[in-house]
C-alpha cells in the first residue's frame, strides 16, 4: 500500500529535477540571445545607455511584481541586497562594454575564469587547481597566437572585469537567496543596480531620452537581466550545485552560437579549441569539487 505515495514522491521529485533543468537551460539561452540582440541598440545610443535602460526597466517591472517589504529584513540583510546590486551593475557595464570589442562567444569564455576563481579557493594546493590551470590554458587560446594578441585588448580588460564581478556574484547570490524570502532579495539588488548605472546611463543620454532606447529596452530587459535572474534563482533552488555548475558550462558554446547565428562573429579554430578548453575546466572543476 505504501508503493503509491513513494511512487508520487518519486514522480514529484523527477518532475522538479526536470523543470529546474528546463530552467537553466533557458536562462542561458535567455542571456546569449538578449546580448547579441543588444548589440545593435548599443550601437545606436551606446553601452552605458542600453545597460542602464534594461537595468531600470527589470527592476521597476520585478519590484511591481514582488513588492518586497523592506522593513522586515535587518539592515546587514539589506547590504548584503545592495552589494549584490552594485555587483550586478558593475558586471553587466563591463560585459557590454566587452562585447562591443569582443566576440559574445570569446567574452563569456574569459568571464568563466570569475566562476572557476571562486571553486579554486576551495581546491587549495590539490590537484583539482589543474582545471584552473587547462581554463587559462583555454584563454591564452583565445586572445593569442604564436605571433600576436588576436583580441582586442581593452575590451579582455572588460571581459576579465566582468568575470571578476561574476566571481563576486555567486558568492554574494547564495547569500541573498538564503536570506531573503521568495525574490524579495533580487528585486531589492536591480533597484540598486539600476540606480547606481543611472549617471553612466545621463552621461551618454543626456537629459532627453531617444523613444527608441525606452521601447528596445524594455523587452531587452524581460531577456537579460530579469527572466534569467529568476529562472536561476529558481533552479538553484531545486538543483544540487554541481549539477546547477555542470548546466551553465554549456554557455560559453551558446554565446558563440549565439554571437555567429546573430551577429555572424566567426570563430577560428584556436578559439574554438580555447572555448571547448574552458568548457572542460569549468565541467571538471564541478565534477571534481563533489569528490
Amino acid at each position: 500500500m505504501q508503493d503509491a505515495p513513494d511512487n508520487a514522491v518519486a514522480d514529484q521529485s523527477t518532475s522538479q529535477l526536470g523543470l529546474a533543468v528546463l530552467m537553466a537551460v533557458a536562462a542561458m539561452i535567455s542571456v546569449q540571445l538578449g546580448a547579441a540582440l543588444a548589440r545593435p541598440a548599443m550601437d545606436s545610443f551606446g553601452p552605458f545607455a542600453v545597460t542602464w535602460g534594461r537595468l531600470t526597466w527589470a527592476a521597476v517591472l520585478l519590484w511591481l511584481i514582488v513588492r518586497p517589504d523592506i522593513r522586515s529584513y535587518r539592515p546587514r540583510d539589506l547590504a548584503a541586497a545592495i552589494a549584490l546590486g552594485a555587483t550586478i551593475a558593475v558586471m553587466t557595464l563591463t560585459f557590454y562594454l566587452a562585447i562591443m570589442r569582443v566576440p559574445l562567444g570569446l567574452v563569456v569564455a574569459i568571464e568563466f575564469l570569475g566562476p572557476l576563481g571562486v571553486a579554486a579557493f576551495g581546491f587549495a594546493r590539490s590537484w583539482r587547481l589543474i582545471w584552473l590551470a587547462l581554463a587559462f590554458i583555454g584563454v591564452l587560446l583565445l586572445v593569442r597566437n604564436l605571433e600576436r594578441w588576436t583580441i582586442d585588448l581593452i575590451g579582455l580588460a572588460f571581459a576579465l572585469a566582468a568575470g571578476a564581478g561574476w566571481g563576486t556574484y555567486i558568492v554574494l547570490n547564495k547569500r541573498v537567496g538564503s536570506t531573503f524570502k521568495g525574490l524579495d532579495g533580487l528585486a531589492i539588488s536591480f533597484v540598486a543596480a539600476a540606480l547606481i548605472a543611472t549617471p553612466f546611463g545621463l552621461h551618454e543620454t543626456g537629459l532627453s531620452l531617444p523613444g527608441g532606447l525606452i521601447v528596445q529596452t524594455v523587452g531587452l530587459a524581460v531577456l537579460t537581466p530579469l527572466l534569467p535572474y529568476v529562472l536561476e534563482m529558481q533552479a538553484l533552488r531545486r538543483l544540487p550545485s554541481a549539477t546547477f555548475g555542470i548546466l551553465m558550462s554549456a554557455e560559453p558554446g551558446i554565446g558563440a552560437l549565439a554571437g555567429y547565428l546573430i551577429l555572424h562573429e566567426p570563430l577560428s579554430p584556436q578559439q574554438i579549441a580555447g572555448i571547448a578548453c574552458v568548457i572542460c575546466a569549468s565541467v571538471g572543476a564541478t565534477l571534481s569539487a563533489r569528490s
